[in-house]
């Protein structure tokens, strides 16, 4: 079965979202794709507590504040979201792979003769103009890798550090070169980062070591997160926090509730078979529904999983898996529109190419 372009009457594969020839939307059937849940979408108790991720005050309203705030609207200059300005749209049967299987990165998978996209690493046919997965027009040769696996940079300065801000089409808006090693970037550094109200004044530091370069969160209200590779597992931990669209979930264990001080116990339902959950934060120091993870692992996407956000529109249709490998959780981004992003803790190292999102903007990182 093949689509026609209404635009440039070219014949593309049914699971193809943009067209080959001119990068025009294609028309999509409007029933959603079966899918056979592991668990009902159903949840549990909303968490009392949120984990502090800093107590410094932006502004999103007035005041001290505590704990990640409330997913922030699409912005004007950079969508949260990621890259194509059409964040709607099926996602790919070819996309749609267990996370349970050995990843693979994307020049390996693509093979021979074929051009790996910039923006979602999805392997295209070099005849391909657009890539049929995101839309965005390739440039890149047959064959080139999207992004070193480990940068090399220099340990006296970081002058050959840029990040780049990305608007929702995937071109650039600026750059900002990182002028000392390290450098503390934030509301108060001006340029691409004064006009974002979500950054902090001091928001993250860039630093190089032993010719790596590291990113740390400086207590920021909203976070620094990083874009996961598609089909590649990352692990989870009790109070990290992800991002699809704009839905911010944060990791909780599923405890047993503690005695009274006088020593009663406390009833509740039993969670046999469950191994976490997953709650939404929906404001400062707030969680709202929290959803039980099961051993057998879930599935999150706008139309079809086990948890389902039917209102973002920047939730692609089967976005991300929960699994359980080897006792410990895993989140894996299936190949979505606009990506999942993991909050970094600490200091993480990153590499040339990836993508942070941090306020209201994404950068990639130029190395």
């Amino acid at each position: 079965m093949v689509i026609t372009c209404p635009k440039c009457s070219k014949e593309n594969q049914d699971h193809y979202k943009f067209c080959l020839g001119c990068g025009a939307e294609l028309p999509r059937d409007v029933s959603p794709k079966k899918f056979a849940a592991g668990t009902p979408p159903h949840g549990v108790p909303a968490a009392s507590r949120a984990k502090d991720y800093g107590d410094e005050p932006t502004a999103i309203g007035t005041g001290a504040q505590k704990g990640p705030a409330v997913a922030p609207p699409p912005p004007a200059l950079v969508d949260p979201a990621a890259f194509i300005a059409p964040a709607r749209g099926e996602d790919t049967g070819a996309s749609k792979k267990a996370a349970a299987a050995a990843p693979a990165t994307p020049a390996a998978a693509a093979g021979a003769g074929t051009v790996v996209c910039p923006q979602c690493q999805e392997p295209n046919p070099p005849s391909n103009k657009f890539c049929a997965l995101c839309g965005f027009k390739l440039v890149k040769p047959a064959g080139q890798a999207a992004q070193p696996s480990t940068p090399v940079v220099s340990t006296s300065g970081a002058a050959n550090v840029v990040l780049t801000a990305l608007r929702a089409d995937g071109t650039e808006a600026g750059s900002y070169t990182l002028p000392t090693n390290p450098t503390l970037i934030g509301r108060d550094s001006g340029t691409i980062f004064g006009g974002d109200s979500y950054l902090s004044p001091r928001h993250a530091t860039f630093s190089i070591k032993g010719g790596r370069l590291f990113v740390k969160d400086e207590g920021s209200l909203n976070g620094v997160y990083r874009r996961l590779r598609r089909d590649t597992p990352v692990q989870l931990d009790n109070g990290d926090v992800f991002r699809i669209g704009q839905e911010i979930v944060r990791v909780e264990p599923l405890s047993p509730a503690p005695t009274t001080p006088d020593g009663v116990e406390r009833l509740g339902s039993p969670s046999k078979g469950y191994v976490a959950r997953l709650a939404l934060i929906i404001g400062r120091d707030a969680t709202g529904n929290a959803f039980p993870v099961p051993d057998t692992g879930l599935h999150l996407g706008r139309e079809r999983g086990d948890i389902l956000f039917p209102e973002d529109g920047y939730v692609s249709g089967l976005h991300c898996q929960i699994s359980l490998q080897g006792g410990r959780l895993f989140l894996t981004d299936l190949g979505s529109s606009n990506g999942t992003f993991l909050r970094v803790l600490g200091e993480t190292e990153i590499t040339g190419g990836d993508i942070l999102l941090m306020g209201q903007q994404l950068f990639r990182i130029n190395v």
